[in-house]
């Protein structure tokens, strides 16, 4: 019996078994139904799963120790060093090793630290997100600026499994941080993702949505608002041009505008932790859990989902929910609304920053 995993593609992510023809059907439906237990039933046989910082830990150490010396000094930095706190998301050269320079075992290893941050639709979406690049390549013919192994990894302080360090992966519409404090906490703000086209309008990737879910719920939400709600929600019939928040190493909480969830019935308000969900979902299903688990802890009465621009698919448009600790940004505006902006930012714990002050206020250097 063969295990076939399907490759990211219009289908989403499916196991495949193939059993020998030599069984009769009744005996192979017996078969297929007891490997499918066993195959459930494998991750709790084997062992308890590794906590993300682990994983994280163990993936990073091994990236690292395939370096050459010469890779690490472009690669590896202090904790301290100002560029774990700066990010963009434009097309630009950045420190760190970027893939395009890696052997094709580094690459392996880069991609395996990138998994244990994200999850599986989350790393879908990152390597299609990287791939939209060779499409650009086309379109603007600039094979040299639009490059889908411009990517760079960086690693700050020495992975650990008990102590304070970070990563980040970071290039065009990609911008992942991660913070780990005493090796076990972990704090995964700003994170961003773009893509440009939103939608692919030719070639083999035609009909290619790496965004799309992000866009098709969110005006699914709007619209399943009542008349006087929605109208609230609306705080502009423009859409602002850009993410309000930007690549600001630090964000202070934004204009209180939008309906608030308050004002909501229940199933709105599920609506909108749905759709809050949707996002989160990108990351590591433990870390994303975890950020919900803290929207929730907050109350979700304390959300706020605010709306600008059109209503109608085409239309630029752009929304944004905000809780207390945190603002999560959507904006379709630019290449005449084919162009999607994310991104999730925590006011106070962009970078870890309230992990490190409380680990520092427990004693700890």
């Amino acid at each position: 019996m063969a295990l076939i995993v399907d490759q990211v593609g219009k289908r989403p992510f499916s196991l495949v078994m193939r059993l020998p023809p030599s069984l009769s059907s009744r005996r192979a439906a017996i078969c297929a139904g007891t490997a499918v237990v066993a195959l459930v039933a494998l991750p709790f046989a084997w062992a308890k799963p590794m906590a993300p910082a682990a994983l994280m830990a163990n993936a990073a150490e091994k990236f690292a120790a395939s370096l050459s010396p010469e890779e690490q000094a472009k690669s590896m930095f202090a904790f301290e060093t100002p560029g774990r706190t700066e990010w963009h998301f434009v097309p630009k050269d950045r420190s760190g090793l970027p893939i395009k320079l890696m052997s094709p075992r580094q690459r392996d290893l880069a991609h395996a630290l990138l998994k244990t941050g994200l999850s599986l639709s989350g790393y879908a979406k990152a390597t299609l997100i990287m791939k939209l690049e060779s499409v650009l390549a086309e379109m603007e013919k600039d094979p040299v600026k639009r490059d889908p192994e411009k990517y760079w990894f960086s690693i700050y302080g020495t992975p650990s499994r008990s102590g304070t360090w970070g990563w980040k992966v970071e290039g065009h519409h990609i911008s992942l941080n991660f913070t780990i404090v005493k090796g076990n906490l972990v704090a995964s703000s700003p994170s961003f993702l773009g893509a440009n086209p939103g939608e692919v309008r030719q070639g083999p990737l035609k009909g290619t949505r790496a965004l799309g879910n992000e866009e098709d719920e969110g005006r699914r939400f709007l619209m399943a608002l009542t008349t006087e709600q929605r109208a609230a929600a609306i705080f502009d019939s423009t859409a602002p041009p850009e993410i309000v928040t930007g690549p600001a190493s630090k964000v202070d909480p934004l204009a209180p505008v939008g309906v608030k969830a308050e004002a909501l019935d229940a199933k709105a308000k599920k609506g909108l932790v749905v759709l809050l969900g949707l996002v989160a979902a990108t990351l590591n299903p433990a870390l994303a859990a975890e950020r919900m688990g803290r929207v929730k802890m907050a109350g979700v009465e304390k959300l706020t989902f605010a709306w600008a621009g059109g209503v109608k698919r085409g239309d630029p448009h752009y929304y944004r929910i905000t809780g207390p600790s945190f603002v999560m940004e959507y904006d379709n505006t630019q290449n005449n609304a084919n162009h999607v902006h994310t991104v999730w930012r925590d006011f106070d714990g962009d970078f870890g920053r309230d992990l490190l002050r409380e680990h520092i206020k427990a004693g700890h250097p």
